[in-house]
Protein backbone atom coordinates (compact mmCIF):
# COMPACT_ATOMS: atom_id res chain seq x y z
CA UNK A 1 0.00 0.00 0.00
CA UNK A 2 1.03 3.21 -0.55
CA UNK A 3 2.68 5.61 2.25
CA UNK A 4 0.11 8.30 3.65
CA UNK A 5 0.08 12.04 3.97
CA UNK A 6 -0.76 13.56 7.30
CA UNK A 7 -2.41 16.60 7.11
CA UNK A 8 -3.68 19.68 9.09
CA UNK A 9 -6.88 20.76 7.11
CA UNK A 10 -7.36 24.80 7.52
CA UNK A 11 -10.71 24.69 6.02
CA UNK A 12 -14.16 22.07 5.72
CA UNK A 13 -13.30 19.35 3.15
CA UNK A 14 -16.52 17.50 2.57
CA UNK A 15 -16.36 13.81 3.09
CA UNK A 16 -12.66 14.21 5.09
CA UNK A 17 -12.71 16.56 7.72
CA UNK A 18 -13.64 19.82 9.64
CA UNK A 19 -10.76 22.74 9.60
CA UNK A 20 -8.26 21.86 12.58
CA UNK A 21 -8.40 18.05 12.05
CA UNK A 22 -5.75 16.61 11.46
CA UNK A 23 -5.87 13.50 8.44
CA UNK A 24 -4.12 11.15 6.83
CA UNK A 25 -4.57 11.30 2.71
CA UNK A 26 -3.28 9.73 -0.70
CA UNK A 27 -0.17 11.50 -1.43
CA UNK A 28 -1.24 12.45 -4.87
CA UNK A 29 -4.72 13.80 -3.15
CA UNK A 30 -2.40 15.92 -1.03
CA UNK A 31 -0.30 17.07 -4.00
CA UNK A 32 -2.84 17.84 -5.74
CA UNK A 33 -5.72 19.12 -4.83
CA UNK A 34 -5.39 20.04 -0.38
CA UNK A 35 -2.70 21.95 -0.51
CA UNK A 36 -2.85 24.12 -3.78
CA UNK A 37 -6.07 24.97 -3.06
CA UNK A 38 -4.80 25.78 0.41
CA UNK A 39 -7.16 23.49 1.94
CA UNK A 40 -4.65 21.72 4.35
CA UNK A 41 -0.88 22.45 6.00
CA UNK A 42 1.45 19.48 5.88
CA UNK A 43 1.86 19.01 10.03
CA UNK A 44 4.74 19.80 12.55
CA UNK A 45 5.00 19.89 15.70
CA UNK A 46 4.23 23.74 16.13
CA UNK A 47 1.01 23.19 13.81
CA UNK A 48 0.02 20.10 16.10
CA UNK A 49 0.14 22.03 19.56
CA UNK A 50 -1.78 24.91 17.30
CA UNK A 51 -4.44 22.43 16.64
CA UNK A 52 -4.57 21.31 19.62
CA UNK A 53 -4.48 24.59 21.30
CA UNK A 54 -7.48 25.65 19.06
CA UNK A 55 -9.70 22.74 20.36
CA UNK A 56 -8.97 23.78 23.90
CA UNK A 57 -10.50 26.88 22.90
CA UNK A 58 -13.17 25.77 21.02
CA UNK A 59 -13.95 23.40 24.05
CA UNK A 60 -14.13 26.05 26.82
CA UNK A 61 -16.26 28.31 24.40
CA UNK A 62 -18.78 25.39 24.07
CA UNK A 63 -18.68 24.78 27.66
CA UNK A 64 -19.56 28.67 28.46
CA UNK A 65 -22.71 28.42 26.08
CA UNK A 66 -24.33 25.20 27.60
CA UNK A 67 -23.25 27.26 30.97
CA UNK A 68 -25.41 30.28 29.72
CA UNK A 69 -28.03 27.66 28.59
CA UNK A 70 -28.41 26.12 31.87
CA UNK A 71 -28.83 29.56 33.27
CA UNK A 72 -31.51 30.70 30.60
CA UNK A 73 -33.17 27.35 31.52
CA UNK A 74 -33.00 27.71 35.67
CA UNK A 75 -34.85 31.28 35.19
CA UNK A 76 -37.57 30.02 32.29
CA UNK A 77 -38.58 26.10 33.04
CA UNK A 78 -41.95 26.20 34.46
CA UNK A 79 -42.94 29.31 34.30
CA UNK A 80 -46.07 30.39 33.18
CA UNK A 81 -46.84 32.97 30.27
CA UNK A 82 -49.64 34.66 29.40
CA UNK A 83 -50.40 35.96 25.96
CA UNK A 84 -53.64 37.90 25.14
CA UNK A 85 -55.62 37.22 21.75
CA UNK A 86 -59.07 38.56 19.60
CA UNK A 87 -61.45 35.59 20.62
CA UNK A 88 -64.24 34.71 18.10
CA UNK A 89 -67.54 32.09 19.06
CA UNK A 90 -66.31 28.51 21.32
CA UNK A 91 -62.91 30.60 22.69
CA UNK A 92 -61.45 30.27 18.92
CA UNK A 93 -58.68 32.75 18.60
CA UNK A 94 -58.34 35.04 15.59
CA UNK A 95 -54.85 33.76 13.92
CA UNK A 96 -52.49 31.44 16.04
CA UNK A 97 -50.39 32.09 18.90
CA UNK A 98 -47.04 32.47 16.98
CA UNK A 99 -42.95 31.58 18.41
CA UNK A 100 -42.37 35.12 17.80
CA UNK A 101 -44.94 35.70 20.36
CA UNK A 102 -43.66 33.32 22.75
CA UNK A 103 -40.08 34.79 22.32
CA UNK A 104 -41.16 38.46 23.00
CA UNK A 105 -43.47 37.07 26.21
CA UNK A 106 -40.93 35.46 27.43
CA UNK A 107 -38.56 38.85 27.04
CA UNK A 108 -41.06 40.70 29.05
CA UNK A 109 -41.92 38.24 31.91
CA UNK A 110 -38.25 36.35 32.69
CA UNK A 111 -35.80 39.22 30.68
CA UNK A 112 -34.25 36.06 29.10
CA UNK A 113 -33.72 36.77 25.31
CA UNK A 114 -34.72 33.44 23.40
CA UNK A 115 -34.06 33.09 19.81
CA UNK A 116 -38.07 32.15 18.11
CA UNK A 117 -36.52 29.50 15.93
CA UNK A 118 -35.72 27.46 19.02
CA UNK A 119 -39.53 27.41 19.99
CA UNK A 120 -41.26 24.30 19.35
CA UNK A 121 -45.13 25.07 20.02
CA UNK A 122 -47.91 22.79 19.44
CA UNK A 123 -51.06 24.33 16.87
CA UNK A 124 -52.68 26.96 19.22
CA UNK A 125 -56.21 27.64 17.75
CA UNK A 126 -58.49 27.80 21.02
CA UNK A 127 -58.55 29.57 24.55
CA UNK A 128 -56.55 27.27 26.90
CA UNK A 129 -53.39 26.18 28.61
CA UNK A 130 -50.16 24.88 26.44
CA UNK A 131 -46.66 23.51 26.48
CA UNK A 132 -43.70 25.36 24.52
CA UNK A 133 -40.86 23.33 24.20
CA UNK A 134 -37.26 25.89 24.31
CA UNK A 135 -33.77 23.94 22.24
CA UNK A 136 -31.43 26.30 24.30
CA UNK A 137 -28.36 24.44 23.48
CA UNK A 138 -27.66 20.95 21.47
CA UNK A 139 -27.70 19.38 25.46
CA UNK A 140 -30.39 21.64 26.95
CA UNK A 141 -34.02 21.95 26.64
CA UNK A 142 -36.84 23.70 28.88
CA UNK A 143 -40.47 23.44 28.66
CA UNK A 144 -42.71 26.73 29.60
CA UNK A 145 -46.35 27.07 29.84
CA UNK A 146 -48.30 28.78 27.87
CA UNK A 147 -51.54 30.64 29.09
CA UNK A 148 -53.70 31.89 25.86
CA UNK A 149 -55.96 34.28 27.44
CA UNK A 150 -58.81 36.68 25.46
CA UNK A 151 -57.65 40.43 24.65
Amino acid sequence: MAKRVQLVLNKDVSKLGRAGDVVDVAPGYARNYLLPQGLAVHTSPGILKQVERRRELERQRLAELKAVAETTKAAIEGKTISIAKQVGEKDAIFGTVTAQEVADAILATTKQEVDRRNITLPDVHQLGSYQAELKLHPEVAATINIEVVPA
